[in-house]
């Protein structure tokens, strides 16, 4: 990975917004909202557009391939994918299938990140047990990684009817679809990421980045190890994805980001027992830990130092945290284009990318 390689994408999840006067914006809005965004990531350079997958009042995208059909059908060159699926209330089948009818439909540009999700309303809501959280995800990913192969499949298990011989449709022209795992920090994740041969992405939400050095050697050390009998050949990619606000200024883009991400920590946190957010811990994220926050020069220097840190193969920045007015998201993707990123790849040429160890 070089300065002139490395990937820079955008993530949303489709949070509700509000308008330039504070009403709440209807959630078809918001995904007109959202598809006119990746259009604007599309002209400006970007590299990916990820969309988010939930089932709760808060967010307004529960399909997210659905989305991001209709962007492809609008973009040329971005690549789509999601930022999570959450295959463990899904069917790693109709799964696999949606992605390569979007791959097929975007010629080539479909992506999927297959997650458990932060959130638990998926399970409920499709019939599932939440006893069986980790068996569910174990179980649909060894799936998905078999139909990946786009050959005929055999496969059993506990929570599906199993598969004997059975070819899965449409095919994708590459031979393979492109999948990430999202890693929310276990050894365990960081492993089975590489026993499946699915690279990773990691969900670097708070603290400081370099946290995740021990996982990043982790994720090497099993390649090394494992590689030979997973069918590798060569070092897998990594990526990383954090939240982030630009605005012309740090003073602005902190005034624009903190109410909303207030907003949503403490909404979020009444339901998981956690105090409200301070502003004083909202300023130490963005001064050292992994809100990208601030001017195009600032955010732009948080990124590379990261990639530098990590050896990242890939940056996605989750631009949209609560509330936040569409007008203000659009100007922050179109400084994330236009700025941040050729800012970052020069920062990152300056001085060879080696992770930090």
């Amino acid at each position: 990975m070089t300065s002139t390689t490395v990937e820079l994408g955008l993530d949303t999840f489709g949070d509700v917004t509000v308008d330039d006067n504070g009403e709440r914006t209807s959630y078809p809005q918001v995904i007109r909202d959202v598809i006119d965004e990746a259009v604007l990531a599309d002209d400006v350079g970007v590299d990916f557009f990820g969309v988010g997958e939930h089932h709760r009042d808060d967010f307004s995208i529960s399909a997210p391939d659905v989305v991001l059909a209709a962007i492809a059908g609008q973009t040329e060159r971005i690549r789509l994918g999601t930022a999570v699926t959450v295959l463990s209330s899904d069917d790693a089948v109709r799964v696999y299938e949606r992605f390569a009818t979007l791959d097929a439909a975007s010629s080539g540009r479909a992506e999927v990140i297959l997650g458990r999700g932060s959130f638990t309303e998926s399970f409920p809501l499709f019939g599932f047990d939440l006893d069986d959280y980790e068996m569910l995800f174990e179980e649909k990913l060894d799936l998905f990684a078999e139909l990946r192969k786009e050959g005929p499949v055999t496969w059993s298990g506990r929570h599906r009817s199993p598969l004997a011989n059975k070819e899965v449709y449409p095919k994708t022209d590459s031979g393979r679809l492109t999948a990430w795992i999202g890693v929310g920090g276990s050894p365990e994740s960081v492993v089975r990421s590489v026993r499946y041969n699915i690279p990773m992405m990691l969900a670097i939400i708070g603290g400081d980045p370099a946290r995740f050095v021990p996982y990043v050697d982790l994720y090497k050390r099993a390649q090394e190890q494992l590689g030979p009998d997973v069918g590798l050949t060569g070092p897998m990619p990594l990526g990383a994805h954090s939240p982030g606000h630009i605005a012309e200024t740090d003073e602005l883009a902190i005034e624009q980001a903190w109410p909303h991400a207030k907003l949503m920590h403490d909404r979020i946190g009444a339901e998981r027992g956690w105090p409200p957010m301070h502003k004083s811990q909202f300023l130490s994220e963005v001064a050292q830990g992994s809100q990208y926050v601030g001017s195009p020069e600032t955010v732009a220097r948080k990124i590379a130092n990261t990639v530098r840190t990590l050896g990242l193969d890939r940056f996605d920045f989750k631009y949209a945290s609560g509330p936040m007015p569409h007008s203000q998201l659009m100007k922050s993707i179109e400084l994330y284009g236009t700025r941040v990123m050729p800012r970052v790849r020069e920062l990152l040429a300056e001085e060879p990318v080696v992770a930090q160890r």
